[in-house]
């Protein structure tokens, strides 16, 4: 098995794990590029300390590369859980990142989410370099 197999993608419209990417379609060479995802942008995704997303993976792949380049990763801690037990807490960390990067290269910006109960989910944004 490979891990490719396990990952699960549908519309984040519909669906509230998919991480949606928020980025232009196009930009300047060499310019800063700003990316934002978030899971659960149209359907809000549960934060408890039984269910929620544990991360978010940012990676761009260049169009002639032959692998992504890893943009960040951002993990998410705080659930609800609290010395008293879980879901005692009033702090919970929400699974919606913003970062920049560089590009000279037209290519596909690709994130994954991980939810501790549904797995991996992915998703992709195209953007062109001019």
């Amino acid at each position: 098995m490979k891990l490719g197999e396990l990952v699960q993608s549908a519309d984040w419209k519909t669906e509230k794990h998919i991480p949606a990417i928020e980025a232009p379609k196009s930009v300047k060479k060499g310019e800063k590029v700003k990316v934002r995802v978030i899971t659960g942008a149209e359907i809000a995704h549960p934060n408890t300390t039984a269910h929620h997303i544990s991360y978010i993976e940012v990676f761009f792949k260049g169009d002639e590369d032959k692998f992504p380049y890893l943009l960040g990763r951002f993990e998410f801690s705080a659930h609800g859980a609290s010395a008293n037990g879980a879901d005692t807490s009033t702090v919970y960390s929400d699974p919606d990142v913003t970062l920049t990067f560089k590009t000279e290269k037209s290519g596909t910006i690709i994130a994954a989410s991980y939810c501790n109960v549904h797995g991996l989910w992915e998703n992709s944004w195209e953007i062109k370099a001019e």
